[in-house]
This record gives structure tokens, C-alpha cells and sequence, in this order.
């Protein structure tokens, strides 16, 4: 409960709030970097995906890179990046985008290869050429899916984004490192605090954007079923006698 309090009390301070190194300025970077790595990974994943998806193989493949780049810890990037001299933003930028790509790549796969054949064919069917029907019938099918699996990528950069710190960069992390540096840990837990709150928000705002870019008749629409219990064993079965059955249709 000390800490608590004292993490409460170190939020509460506005000289935490302004400068350079302070909460608003951190939190702008750790956003700027995010973005970025992000934007990087996408770059890379979502055509290969798409392209892999919309071809209808491919899958070993897709897996195979996956699970590599799922497979590099990014401390361990961060680690060798620095070894080799690389520091700072650039290099949780890179180590980052790395992890972010599996997500990305297996969810544009995966969407591009759930869409109905039966959509192709009538795209085809209509005179469209492959890349049109790929941007007109194919990718709006699959928004979706490539809108969670940007999501998902998103929340764990910004999750990720704090260990740049650890290499000389600025984040919320840089909050958390200093106050294991200075045995604070009031500020430590309120700089995870920080970064556990900036997750949240921003997937809840990509949540709200993915939904207005989905199509109308995409967007999921679960309404409540009604349970239905069994009669009591006490009550009465109906009389179907002369209740006339209409067979089903073929």
C-alpha cells in the first residue's frame, strides 16, 4: 500500500508532468516511436500477406515467418542492436517493428484466405481483373481481421516500446528505469501505471476507427439468444395427434 500511495503521490506532482523529461513529453515519444514501428512492420507484413492471402497459398510460408519473427525476444534485438552500436529510438524502432510483424502478416493472410470463393468467382464472373477484385471485392471482406491484427500489433508496441530505455531512449519507460536506478518504486509502479493507461486508450480509439472503417453489413451485430429450458418433468407433453407436419423443404 506504500507504494501505491507512493506512486499516487509521484502522479500527482506537476513538476512530473512538464519538462523535457517529464510525463507529457515521454509520452509523445513513446507514441512518436510506436507509430513508427508500427507503420514499419505494416510495411513489410501487410503486402506480403495480402499478396499470399489473395494467391490462396502460401501458408507454410506465412507460418514459417511468423513464428521466426515471433521467436526473437526484443530485449535480445535490443541487445545486439547495441552491440553494434545502434542506440537510442532507431534501434527500438527496429526491434519493435520486428516483433510487431507476426500479427500483421498472419491476420492479413488469414482474412485474405476466409473469404468466400464463391465472391472471387462473381468478381471474376463480373469482368473484374485480379487486382481489382482484390481492392474492390476481397480486401473490404477482409478488413476485419487485418483491422485486429493491426490492433493487436499496435497494443503490444506500445507495451514493448518502454524497454527502449533500456538502449538509450526516451519513453514511459524511461520513468520506470529511473526509478529502479534510484530505488523509487512508487515511481516504477506509477510510470507501469503510465504506459498500462496509454494501452488501453489507444485500443479502445482503434477499436472505435476499425469499426467506422468496417463495412455496415461486416459490422457484427450479436443480439441475445434466449435459453430455452426443458419442460418439468411434472408437465404434460403437448398432443400432437392432429397437428398436421409440413415436411421440410429439399
Amino acid at each position: 500500500m506504500d507504494v501505491l500511495r507512493d506512486a499516487f503521490t509521484w502522479l500527482n506532482d506537476p513538476l512530473n508532468w512538464s519538462g523535457r523529461n517529464g510525463i507529457v513529453a515521454l509520452a509523445i515519444e513513446h507514441l512518436r516511436l510506436s507509430l513508427i514501428a508500427v507503420l514499419l512492420a505494416a510495411v513489410v507484413a501487410l503486402p506480403i500477406g495480402v499478396w499470399l492471402g489473395h494467391r490462396r497459398s502460401g501458408g507454410v510460408l506465412t507460418v514459417v515467418l511468423a513464428n521466426t519473427s515471433r521467436a526473437l525476444p526484443t530485449f535480445a534485438l535490443l541487445t545486439i542492436f547495441a552491440s553494434t552500436g545502434l542506440f537510442g529510438a532507431r534501434a527500438t524502432i527496429l526491434a519493435v517493428a520486428i516483433f510487431a510483424i507476426p500479427p500483421i502478416l498472419a491476420n492479413a493472410f488469414t482474412g485474405l484466405m476466409e473469404v468466400d470463393p464463391d465472391v472471387r468467382d462473381a468478381a471474376r464472373g463480373m469482368g473484374m481483373s485480379g487486382s481489382r477484385a482484390l481492392f474492390q471485392a476481397e480486401l473490404p471482406l477482409a478488413l476485419p481481421l487485418i483491422g485486429a491484427g493491426l490492433r493487436t500489433a499496435t497494443t503490444q508496441v506500445l507495451a514493448t516500446v518502454p524497454l527502449a530505455a533500456l538502449v538509450g531512449g526516451k519513453s514511459l519507460g524511461s520513468i520506470i528505469v529511473s526509478g529502479m536506478a534510484l530505488q523509487k518504486y512508487g515511481q516504477v509502479v506509477a510510470g507501469a501505471l503510465l504506459v498500462a493507461v496509454l494501452c488501453l486508450l489507444i485500443e479502445a480509439v482503434l477499436a472505435t476507427v476499425q469499426r467506422l472503417l468496417t463495412p455496415e453489413p461486416l459490422r457484427a451485430r450479436r443480439r441475445p439468444r434466449r435459453s430455452t429450458s426443458p419442460q418439468p418433468d411434472d408437465t404434460p407433453a403437448p398432443d400432437n395427434r392432429d397437428r398436421t407436419v409440413t415436411p421440410a423443404a429439399a
